[in-house]
């Protein structure tokens, strides 16, 4: 919704664009006729998200107010979307501005991928890569990364391997895609595992195998280890698979700037509660009403796999 907000009230501070507004563009702005776009604000802080030209060119003309639209996310987010802005229209950020810009994405986001930082920033992955090394900390800790497209991406695809190893041999009973989701790659790279465990080989590709260690701290080489071996830790909290998972859905802003994205995150939150929080509610449902309970849980189940079916599909269209 656009609003007339008083220039006196905006903020400019914390702008990508560090050299601030070009004199030449305000002008050229203030001379145009026709009404200009609406800037971006950040609700919270009254801050100009987008349009800082057009606000000087207010300013120029002696106008008081000007008009807005307001954005209701976190300060960080508010941040990306003011580079973002700034880089596929108007007058673009400069390199060094570009640059610093992703640095500070990278502190804020360091789950988003180098490709993801890139086509915000305008900049090469290869050179968010670098910028991201150069900081301190670099890579360290790091286990997944959301890419571009919205997909949880693993750093080290060998700890990928790995984990899917370990869960299938604790149950094999798991679908790909539930042993996907819990270490954070691709199904057919479960398939892979799985196949390979059942040839008796390691779930390694050859060039990615190393010396793994045991329990006790000591080295195994590959060479040395057989093909099924049953794992020595415990399956992750499938619970907390989902929140995490739920985490970083959070993050993607193709989600959180759009009222589908933000209905579909409300609708997948109310779902993360613990098997206890379920049977609470359970024992609360009146027995003379259950019947209807239980036949709108299992027609909304069916909703939700119905839901779940067509956006697999649509992932394997436009893969």
């Amino acid at each position: 919704m656009v609003v007339e907000v008083e220039i006196s009230s905006l903020s400019t501070a914390g702008s990508p664009r560090t050299s601030g507004a070009d004199p030449e563009h305000v002008e050229t702005l203030a001379e145009v006729q026709t009404p200009l776009p609406p800037i971006t604000v950040h609700r919270s802080t009254m801050r100009v998200i987008d349009g800082l030209h057009r606000v000087r060119a207010a300013e120029l003309r002696g106008e008081r107010k000007i008009a807005a639209r307001f954005f209701e996310g976190d300060e960080a987010d508010a941040f990306v979307l003011a580079v973002e802005s700034n880089v596929t229209h108007g007058l673009p950020l400069t390199t060094a501005d570009r640059k610093r810009a992703a640095g500070r994405i990278i502190a804020s986001h360091p789950q988003w991928s180098d490709r993801m930082i890139a086509s915000v920033t305008g900049i090469a992955p290869g050179t968010v890569a670098e910028i991201r090394r150069r900081r301190p900390g670099g890579r360290v800790g790091e286990v997944s990364r959301i890419g571009q497209d919205g997909r949880v991406r693993p750093v080290n695809g060998t700890e990928g391997r790995r984990l899917a190893s370990r869960l299938i041999a604790q149950d094999p009973s798991l679908s790909l895609r539930q042993v996907a989701r819990a270490a954070s790659i691709s199904p057919e790279t479960v398939r892979d595992v799985r196949n390979r465990m059942m040839r008796g080989e390691d779930p390694l590709p050859g060039p990615r195998r190393g010396n793994r260690k045991q329990a006790n701290g000591t080295e195994v080489p590959a060479a040395g280890r057989g093909g099924l071996r049953p794992a020595a830790v415990a399956c992750r909290n499938p619970v907390q698979d989902r929140a995490a998972v739920l985490d970083r859905l959070r993050a993607d802003p193709a989600l959180r700037f759009s009222e589908t994205g933000r209905t579909l995150l409300r609708l997948l939150t109310v779902h993360m509660m613990s098997p206890e929080e379920w049977d609470a509610i359970i024992e609360k449902v009146p027995p003379h009403c259950g019947g209807v309970v239980a036949r709108l849980a299992g027609e909304c189940a069916e909703m939700w796999a119905e839901f779940a079916q067509r956006v697999e599909r649509k992932v394997a269209e436009t893969a």
